[in-house]
């Protein structure tokens, strides 16, 4: 029995969506969304692509290799996702940025950057609901915030306003789709090829407009 788990264990792979939803279900849905906003280590896990396949694998038209309950998916996901990030501040209060300094990945950094310069532009309130919606930075986020000593009630707040809304809407975007067109199982990876794109997008975005204004500053000085 250890050794066949040990072989799903091993068969798994992190980064697909499909995969982690044939093997855990809406544990896995919770497990993942708790470790992508509340461990620094769960930066790379696939959040958004991962609540938007859980939801179309909720519709009743889809033939995939496991098909999910909707309350469930949803209540795993919020789950997940607000004791992730509450989680995060809190590791934030208690270690502070020597938790960052400690970590080698390049993308990590980006990321604790992106989410300062949020933080500096848009005020405690809106940064934490923005994060959730940008890869790593949500991640990164909580526990910057908890560093930089964001009032607990703000950020808790706004931090439950973001997660029920990322959530929530990635969730019922993903089953609205499968459940209005038909056979769109057959289109699964693109789709979800698709979201991925789209959530990389305020990335882009970010860093396009971080080299504009880098020009802008060499060109005045």
């Amino acid at each position: 029995m250890a050794a066949a788990q040990f072989a799903v264990a091993q068969a798994v792979n992190v980064l697909d969506a499909g995969s982690l939803l044939s093997a855990f279900g809406a544990i896995g849905v919770a497990a993942v969304l708790f470790a992508e906003t509340g461990l620094l280590v769960g930066f790379f896990l696939p959040g958004d692509s991962l609540l938007f396949t859980a939801g179309l694998l909720c519709a009743n038209g889809v033939r995939g290799s496991v098909h999910l309950s909707l309350g469930q998916v949803l209540a795993a996901a919020v789950v997940g996702a607000l004791l992730g990030a509450q989680t995060g501040y809190w590791i934030g209060r208690r270690g502070g940025r020597a938790l960052l300094a400690r970590s080698r990945a390049r993308k990590l950094h980006e990321g604790a950057a992106r989410a300062e310069e949020l933080l500096a532009r848009y005020g405690h309130a809106k940064a934490v609901v923005l994060a959730r919606f940008v890869p790593v930075v949500r991640t990164v986020l909580n526990p910057l915030a908890g560093a930089l000593d964001v009032p607990v009630r703000v950020f808790t707040l706004w931090q439950v306003a973001g997660g029920l809304v990322w959530t929530i809407g990635l969730v019922l975007g993903g089953y609205a789709l499968g459940s209005s067109v038909p056979n769109v199982d057959r289109y699964l990876l693109p789709m979800v090829a698709v979201v991925v794109l789209v959530s990389l997008t305020p990335l882009a975005l970010e860093a396009r407009r971080a080299r504009a204004r880098r020009a802008s500053s060499e060109v005045s000085s």
